[in-house]
């Protein structure tokens, strides 16, 4: 079940962190990052800032609360940005991963936000051919992402550090 005790701007900076563990930020990755803040409700100024910080190693502050309500949103606007792309890379799939780990969105919520972006993708794309792919893509990715998500939750109950 979904859970919040998160803010804002740690989860914008962690999720960042996360896609920057490679070092870059892709394409994808870029466009992930622009949804991320704006669904999160980060001001035009805060995802520099956050940036800025990441970079010369400095705290950040931690932003406002996020409901639980909002974490679902949160998660579903980013993952509906990736499955557009209808081929989601490694990456994205480690920041969808990491979102549900930090959101604590479990099996069940993550089909019922699979399920809500079906309806989502057939209702804006009228190409039978466009939806068959992104639901082909939206299907492979369940999988990968829950693997992930197993991988990221096995390593903080072994009490490493989560991706």
């Amino acid at each position: 079940m979904t859970t919040s005790n998160s803010r804002n701007l740690d989860v914008f900076r962690s999720t960042v962190e996360v896609m920057l563990g490679d070092g870059r930020l892709t394409r994808e990755e870029k466009r992930l990052t622009i949804k991320l803040a704006s669904a999160l409700g980060l001001t035009e100024e805060q995802p520099a800032e956050i940036y800025r910080a990441i970079q010369a190693n400095e705290e950040s502050e931690p932003g406002e609360l996020v409901s639980i309500e909002e974490a679902r949103e949160v998660y579903t606007k980013v993952f509906e940005v990736a499955i557009v792309n209808a081929s989601l890379s490694r990456d994205e799939f480690r920041v969808l991963a990491h979102l549900r780990s930090v959101f604590e969105i479990d099996d069940n919520e993550h089909e019922a936000v699979e399920t809500r972006l079906r309806e989502i993708v057939k209702e804006k794309f009228e190409d039978p051919g466009v939806v068959d792919k992104m639901l082909h893509t939206l299907r492979d990715s369940v999988g990968l992402v829950g693997d992930i998500f197993d991988t990221v939750r096995k390593k903080a109950t072994d009490g490493g550090r989560s991706e």
